[in-house]
C-alpha cells in the first residue's frame, strides 16, 4: 500500500465537502474571527499552536501504553486522563485552524478531526472502563491507533499541503483571508 497515494486521496475525496464546510461554519462560530481566534491560532507565537499541544494526549496515551504492557494499572490511568484533559484545548486550537483551510485541506482535516474523535472516545471508553483491565488494554489500543491514523493526517495536513504555514511571518494580520466555503 503508498501511504502517500492513500493520503492523496484524502485530498481528493469530495464525498466529505459538505461535512468539511460544516466544521468549518462551526469552527467560524465556536472560535470567531477577532483576536480570540488570532490568539489561538498562534499569532502571540509565531505560528499555530494547535502542532504544539498535540503532543500532550499522544505524548500521555502513548506512555500510558508502555505503562499499561509493565503492568502498571493505576499509573497508566493517570496518563490517559491527563491525555483526556488536554485534548479540550487541542481541539479548540484545532478549530481554530480550520478557518484559514483551502478546500483539499478542509477535507483532510474533517478526516484528521475525526480520526482523534474516534481515538479520544476510544480513551474515554478505556478510562471508563478501568476496573477491567484487559478491555481498557484492548480500548487504548485502538484509540492509538486511531490517533496514529489522525496524527499521519495531520502531519500530511501542515507539511505536505501547508496549512498554516507562514502565516505569522511578515506579523499578525487581523484576520486570516476569507475563503470561500463550499456547501
Amino acid at each position: 500500500m503508498n501511504l502517500h497515494r492513500v493520503l492523496r486521496g484524502v485530498e481528493e475525496a469530495g464525498v466529505v465537502d459538505r461535512p468539511a464546510a460544516v466544521l468549518s461554519a462551526v469552527a467560524d462560530r465556536v472560535v470567531g474571527r477577532g483576536r480570540t481566534g488570532e490568539w489561538l491560532r498562534g499569532s502571540w507565537l509565531g505560528h499555530p499552536v494547535h502542532p504544539l499541544l498535540v503532543t500532550m494526549p499522544i505524548g500521555a496515551w502513548s506512555s500510558a501504553a508502555v505503562l499499561r504492557l509493565t503492568g502498571r494499572y493505576d499509573a497508566a490511568q493517570h496518563l490517559v486522563l491527563i491525555g483526556l484533559a488536554a485534548t479540550v484545548p487541542t481541539v479548540v486550537t484545532g478549530l481554530a485552524e480550520v478557518r484559514g483551510l483551502d478546500t483539499p485541506q478542509r477535507r483532510v482535516a474533517l478526516i484528521h478531526a475525526s480520526a482523534n474523535t474516534v481515538g479520544s472516545a476510544l480513551f474515554l471508553g478505556a478510562y471508563l472502563r478501568r476496573e477491567h483491565q484487559r478491555h481498557a488494554t484492548i480500548l487504548g489500543a485502538f484509540g492509538l491507533a486511531a490517533v496514529g491514523v489522525g496524527g499521519a493526517l495531520g502531519g500530511h495536513l501542515s507539511y505536505a499541503l501547508g496549512a498554516g504555514v507562514h502565516r505569522w511571518q511578515t506579523g499578525p494580520s487581523t484576520t486570516p483571508p476569507d475563503i470561500p466555503v463550499q456547501t
